[in-house]
């Protein structure tokens, strides 16, 4: 008999979840006990299992997500046309949304099944049922209503995409979202200079002009005792990066990266950035088996543009990918242009969408995820 049960904190998941054979460290216990300990203010976490009888044949992440119009548009630099276009958007999306899968990076790490053991379609049919289930708890234990439900990141190959049964059947529409910006270690880099070597002419150029505007930048690994002492200064340089996209659904806890660090030790990298001993930036990165996933990052805003920071930075995760034996480097899915410069290559993802008000049609959902996450017109470089 298959069914289903929901875990509320980690500390109830059996030990069983981390015997499957999951080559994904975002679905292990030490991510999600590190990133239960520091969810921002807005997320919680539910826990499915799947059971074949005794047997656990699969799981999922399934996030609450309280939706607020203050951190759906925190930079509020706008016209007046497109502030009532956010007031408008505010009213349909806040409330409460549950994702299948992890809001906070981009990727699918949401739903793992052991296909040998239990169909696709007994799976979801589990997770449809569980999902209804906190739908129903939600508004009896809290008194709210689930406005969207969501699964999340999903490339064109994945086989989730062969149940269009299943997302017709409860209303989820199919979108497109910006690409996921993957870049593929080639078997001849061995180092960083192999790397660099293969730029044509032009991007060579750009790669020395940018180290030697870095010059006077020294970079340092940063351990829990350092991340603990300085979470202060490390979250305003996020939070000048975070504060200054137009479209936001959550704030990082200050202690975000000192409890990842503290959960996943070294499969969790945290890259200071210094100037004269000041730290003025800093990036993460998550060893995620033979796949390396950038994670957050920050710095000083007005000295970024003249050390090329931010370019710089990507420059380093590349050197790091390579260097230890990366097979993949995730770069996800902004700042397309500049990250296709160092190498990484576009990855169309979709995500399914389905709005519990029925007074909300498909289209206009459409149209609101558009406008909060429109495809841009970018130029993808060749730098090789």
């Amino acid at each position: 008999m298959i069914h289903y049960k929901i875990y509320r904190n980690t500390s109830e998941i059996p030990k069983a979840w981390d015997e499957l054979p999951i080559q994904d460290v975002f679905l292990k216990l030490d991510f999600l006990k590190g990133l239960e300990a520091s969810f921002p203010s807005n997320i919680s976490s539910y826990y499915l299992s799947v059971f074949k009888d005794e047997n656990l044949v699969g799981i999922a992440i399934i996030q609450r997500v309280k939706m607020y119009a203050e951190d759906i548009f925190r930079n509020n630099g706008a016209n007046t046309l497109k502030q009532f276009a956010k007031q408008v958007v505010s009213k349909i999306v806040k409330g409460n949304a549950l994702v299948v899968g992890n809001l906070m990076h981009t990727g699918q790490h949401g739903v793992y099944f052991k296909n040998e053991a239990i169909a696709q379609n007994d799976y979801l049919s589990q997770l449809e049922n569980a999902i209804d289930d906190l739908i129903l708890e939600i508004k009896t234990k809290f008194n709210k209503k689930v406005r969207i439900v969501v699964f999340k990141d999903y490339f064109e190959n994945d086989t989730i995409h062969e149940n269009t049964s299943f997302f017709k059947a409860n209303n989820l529409f199919k979108i497109q979202l910006q690409p996921n910006m993957v870049f593929e270690v080639a078997d001849r880099w061995k180092s960083e200079n192999d790397y660099v070597l293969d730029f044509n002419k032009k991007y060579r150029r750009r790669y020395r002009t940018a180290r030697k505007k870095a010059a006077n930048l020294n970079y340092r690994e940063l351990d829990t005792d350092y991340l603990k002492q300085n979470s202060d200064t490390i979250f305003k340089l996020y939070e000048t990066v975070s504060d200054n996209a137009s479209v936001n659904s959550f704030k990082l806890k200050k202690d975000h990266f000192y409890q990842l660090k503290s959960h996943l030790k070294e499969n969790f990298k945290v890259f200071g950035v210094f100037l004269n001993e000041s730290l003025v930036g800093f990036y993460t990165l998550i060893l995620n088996n033979k796949t390396l996933e950038t994670y957050f990052l920050g710095y000083n805003k007005e000295l970024q543009h003249q050390h090329q920071m931010y370019l710089n930075m990507l420059f380093n995760m590349a050197a790091f990918g390579i260097n230890n034996g990366f097979k993949t480097i995730v770069y996800a899915r902004t700042a397309m242009e500049i990250k296709s410069s160092i190498g990484a290559k576009p990855q169309t993802m979709h995500v399914y969408l389905n709005h519990t008000n029925s007074f909300v049609a498909n289209t206009v959902l459409r149209c609101i995820v558009k406008y909060m996450n429109p495809i841009q017109k970018w130029e993808e470089r060749h730098p090789f």
